[in-house]
C-alpha cells in the first residue's frame, strides 16, 4: 500500500465534494434567511460582478455564507479521513 496519507491522495475528492456539499447547504441557509427576513437588513439585493461578493448586499452575504460552509465541510472531511486512517492503522498494527 502507498505510504502517502489518504488525506493527501484524496485532495480533489475532499475539495470538490466538500465545497459542493457545503455550498449546497449554504444556499439552503440563504433561502431560509430570505424566507425569514426578506431583504430586511440589506439596503441592496446585490448584482453582477464584484457586487455579488459584497457582504453588505443580500447576494454577497449569501455567497460568502456558501463559501464559508464549503470550507467548513472540507475541514470536516479532512478530519474524518484522518481519524479513519488512524483507526485503520491502529487496527492493522
Amino acid at each position: 500500500m502507498s505510504t502517502e496519507k489518504k488525506t493527501y491522495r484524496s485532495f480533489w475528492l475532499v475539495l470538490i465534494s466538500g465545497m459542493l456539499t457545503g455550498m449546497g447547504n449554504g444556499s439552503v441557509f440563504g433561502a431560509t434567511l430570505m424566507c425569514l427576513m426578506g431583504r430586511g437588513g440589506f439596503a441592496n439585493w446585490g448584482g453582477p460582478g464584484l457586487t455579488a461578493y459584497d457582504p453588505s448586499t443580500f447576494t454577497g452575504f449569501i455567497d460568502w455564507a456558501m463559501i464559508v460552509f464549503g470550507i467548513a465541510f472540507c475541514v470536516i472531511l479532512v478530519v474524518g479521513l484522518g481519524r479513519h486512517e488512524q483507526a485503520e492503522l491502529k487496527e492493522a498494527a
